[in-house]
């Protein structure tokens, strides 16, 4: 790809008190995953990322999925993969992931709340370059690739029982 455009939104407070690095987390996440999907060489690729809450995640939920529930993260991809041609930027979608779910699911998980937002980002962004999981033989190789992006930035295997590893990130 020519250049990568990440917008990030923050819009719920509680993100810069939970976790003051988010933002950069998030960025470096979705930047991590893009490394590895196919994209056109000659586009500029953008991605919005918006950090938010559970209320707002619920409603988002609700609304486009039929589902009356708060979750960690939703994926709305806006382009058509077939649109490879021309020189307009190509505009992946937005991933929303919300707070309150993101520090419980870590926190009952005993993993560091920034690493399981690695994991949801790059997990969200998958979605957005048209990985899925209906399927069990897309579940394994989502998994797999998520395995492999988050492992490359220094944050253990999220599908293990295993207990997170200490020690330096990469």
């Amino acid at each position: 790809m020519k250049a990568l455009k990440i917008a990030l939104k923050i819009d719920h407070a509680g993100w810069a008190t939970a976790l003051p690095e988010a933002a950069a987390v998030s960025r470096r996440a979705a930047r991590a995953a893009l490394r590895h999907v196919p994209l056109p060489a000659d586009r500029t690729v953008e991605v919005s990322l918006v950090l938010s809450s559970d209320a707002n995640l619920r409603i988002l939920n609700r609304d486009w999925r039929g589902q009356d529930k708060a979750t960690n993260v939703l994926s709305f991809p806006t382009h058509d993969p077939a649109d490879r041609a021309g020189g307009a930027p190509l505009l992946l979608g937005d991933v929303v992931l919300a707070l309150q779910t993101v520090l419980a699911e870590a926190k009952a998980q005993g993993k560091e709340p920034q690493d399981h937002l690695s994991h949801l980002v790059v997990h969200g962004v998958l979605h957005l370059a048209g990985f899925d999981h209906e399927i069990a033989s897309e579940a394994e190789a989502m998994e797999r690739l998520e395995i492999e992006i988050l492992h490359r930035l220094g944050i253990a295997n999220p599908y293990s029982d295993a207990p997170p590893a200490s020690g330096k990130r990469a």
